[in-house]
């Protein structure tokens, strides 16, 4: 979850110090941090999170020695916003800032904004995607380096990635447009460059949309044949998502709405995945496990409106949590029976 909180340069902050920490002694399994940028001009805010030099490994260090010493995974999502860059962040409004403002000119495979209130953004060159997918791997190593052990890579929600799979977004020519094996090239040559710059032992997710809820856009059918080149590729989960791409989706949002999505994936390809959205209850959290609709779940805002969800969730499944010992006293003896919130 984004927090729009780091340094104008992408330094992360006391804010991602405490935010972060706080979901590590609060249970979760694994916390990952924001989508950060590869490289400067992905920001989706100039706020945001980035580790397009070492410089940024130093601030990054000291959060995830916490969160493993909490018993924690320390995670990160790498990320290029593409033509959903340049924006600000969302409590200021969420509009372009412009090259005029505080913004800069987005990139994306194709001259398409994405509505119209985004910046018109720059195509870009076969030796600028080069260049981007080389800014991937060099994140990546990055990050194993500044201590976290798993990498997700962000191909979800429209951004860059997601912008090349799409045929609303990409309407390129070359071989980086036109059939579904060109718009997943992007993707893929990520994927093979950041798995060649980690060790095998890092897990490496992907997150994706797995339809955009547009007709003739993305969708499901394409999703399952890409995830079938990804996993050969060496990803080990994917993340399942979905819309983002487009303001003409057409989409409900309700619980459990983006399981059948994860579940799909998971029976057609037999690669793991992870269900995500409006998943806010312990025992809907663990009946998605025990029927193999998923094999981990993604929890976003609900953490952001309970950091320690994930203990009230094991005490009501399990009848007892434990607590960190500094806060013991206020743990109902360890056993908690009444609603999680």
């Amino acid at each position: 979850m984004c927090q729009y909180s780091s340094d104008t340069d992408g330094m992360a902050t006391d804010w991602h110090m405490v935010h972060l920490g706080t979901r590590a002694t609060g249970g979760a399994g694994m916390v990952m941090a924001e989508a950060t940028a590869v490289r400067d001009e992905g920001r989706i805010s100039q706020w945001d999170q980035g580790i397009w030099s070492d410089a940024h490994v130093d601030a990054l260090r000291p959060m995830t020695a916490f969160i493993s010493s909490q018993g924690s995974i320390p995670a990160v999502q790498l990320a290029h916003a593409g033509r959903k860059a340049a924006h600000a962040a969302p409590w200021i409004g969420t509009g372009y800032l412009g090259e005029e403002g505080e913004g800069w000119v987005p990139v994306a495979p194709s001259a398409i904004p994405y509505d119209e209130h985004s910046g018109m953004p720059q195509e870009l060159s076969t030796n600028e995607i080069a260049d981007i997918v080389t800014a991937f791997a060099d994140g990546a190593a990055r990050s194993v380096d500044a201590g976290y052990r798993v990498i997700e890579l962000h191909m979800a929600h429209g951004y860059l990635g997601c912008e090349f799979l799409s045929p609303l977004s990409n309407r390129r020519t070359d071989e980086y447009g036109g059939s579904l094996e060109n718009r997943s090239r992007f993707a893929l040559d990520v994927i093979n460059a950041v798995r060649g710059a980690v060790p095998d032992s890092v897990p490496l997710f992907t997150r994706i949309s797995a339809t955009e809820y547009v007709e003739g856009g993305w969708d499901l059918e394409q999703s399952i044949k890409l995830t079938e080149w990804m996993k050969d590729a060496g990803v080990d989960l994917v993340d399942c998502s979905s819309g983002g791409n487009s303001p003409d989706q057409q989409m409900t949002a309700e619980p459990n709405y983006q399981v059948p999505f994860a579940a799909e994936i998971r029976e057609r390809t037999g690669i793991l995945t992870g269900a995500v959205g409006l998943i806010t209850e312990a025992e809907q959290a663990e009946a998605i496990l025990v029927d193999g609709e998923a094999d981990a779940i993604f929890i976003g805002r609900e953490l952001l409106r309970n950091p320690y969800w994930p203990r009230y969730a094991q005490a009501q499944l399990d009848g007892e949590a434990p607590w960190p010992d500094q806060y013991i006293r206020s743990a109902f003896n360890g056993t908690y029976t009444g609603p999680i919130g």
